[in-house]
């Protein structure tokens, strides 16, 4: 874009005038970045900078043409710039086209400078600001500038990434609502942060900031959680991410958390369905699970009984069990008997697929 121009008289007063040059005032007490800016201008480098308060015309347009202004051949790379703090970097700025006779960087903590070459690099030892702009211009032989800004963020991986329970420590029960918390320490610039929770491998959401502050903060990320039996023994972790754009690391800033292990209080739970088959010969077998393990104990017509391991006909029939965990629970499965040929519905086959659907559940 077209800013304002200098006249004649002013760029002359800064090429040959002997001034003092007036630091960039910032809003931080960090150290002074220690820029240079290549290659070095034949002209006197101690140039103030412009005062804000001076008016200056726009540029002159072409010949036959009044008032209309050329186009700006400026050029940055990069486009933006992406640096963690502390570390150096380096960005140049030229121009292509012609009636543009001088280059120059406006930037903080550093002398206002410019060069009659057709390129210009700003180059930083170490990055120490966090709210940084800069600018890059062309005097144009009409009179007047063009100029173009460089987008700057400045960022830092947290320092820890920790996982927690909202008010709540030990184990869970099974059915109520739990809140786990993501703490993010020291991070910048936290709108670029993406925090992820996960369950074992399975993601359980991802959750961005609004904040725009630019310097490291401290934050708060939680999610809701309703545990299940099937919670019980697994892991729950969140990973934190800078998001940083094409212009970023190739690989973005990722820290995670410690993995926290979730024991959850439950049951007690019949693994069996309630009406059950089995061939003659075969035992008979019911699962009874929970978190504490219950006590089980069987009945069949008001009388205590162990289940048979070698079943026929006369093992037909109803069966309670009682059983008493984290709660007191009776079931009651009516179970049918018959010929060793047949198809039955044994409940080893309901416990083997219980097991097999329990450990897919885990591995995610």
């Amino acid at each position: 874009m077209f800013v304002c121009g200098w006249p004649i008289t002013l760029l002359l007063f800064r090429l040959f005038g002997s001034v003092t040059p007036s630091p960039v005032s910032t809003n931080t007490h960090a150290p002074r970045l220690p820029s240079q800016i290549s290659p070095p201008s034949p002209f006197p480098s101690n140039l103030p900078p412009l005062p804000s308060s001076l008016t200056i015309p726009p540029l002159i347009g072409s010949p036959g043409e009044p008032g209309e202004r050329p186009h700006c051949p400026l050029t940055l790379s990069p486009s933006t710039l992406v640096v963690r703090f502390e570390d150096p970097f380096t960005a140049n700025c030229s121009v292509s086209g012609k009636g543009f006779p001088f280059l120059g960087w406006e930037v903080p903590l550093a002398p206002l400078d410019i060069t009659p070459n057709h390129f210009l690099v700003w180059r930083v030892d170490k990055m120490t600001e966090w709210n940084i702009t800069s600018t890059c211009y062309a005097l144009s032989d009409h009179g007047g500038q063009c100029q173009i800004n460089l987008p700057v963020t400045v960022y830092k991986p947290p320092d820890r990434v920790s996982i927690s329970f909202v008010d709540h420590s030990g184990p869970m029960f099974e059915g109520r609502h739990y809140t786990l918390q993501c703490e993010v320490q020291d991070v910048a610039p936290v709108q670029n942060l993406t925090v992820t929770f996960y369950r074992g491998q399975t993601a359980l959401g991802q959750l961005q900031s609004n904040d725009t502050e630019r310097t490291p903060v401290t934050k708060i990320f939680t999610v809701d959680i309703l545990p299940s039996k099937e919670d019980d023994g697994v892991q729950y972790w969140c990973e934190a991410k800078l998001e940083l754009g094409p212009e970023g690391p190739q690989h973005p800033p990722v820290e995670t958390s410690q993995e926290l292990n979730a024991t959850v209080l439950y049951g007690p739970h019949l693994i069996c369905p309630t009406k059950l088959q089995v061939r003659e010969g075969e035992s008979i077998i019911f699962e009874v699970r929970g978190n504490p393990q219950p006590s089980v104990t069987w009945f069949r017509d008001g009388q205590a009984v162990d289940l048979p391991t070698n079943s026929s006909r006369k093992h037909a029939g109803n069966y309670t069990v009682w059983t008493k965990g984290l709660v007191q629970k009776n079931f009651t499965v009516e179970v049918e008997v018959i010929e060793s040929s047949g198809t039955s519905n044994s409940c080893n086959i309901f416990f083997l697929l219980a097991v097999l659907f329990i450990q897919t559940i885990n591995r995610l």
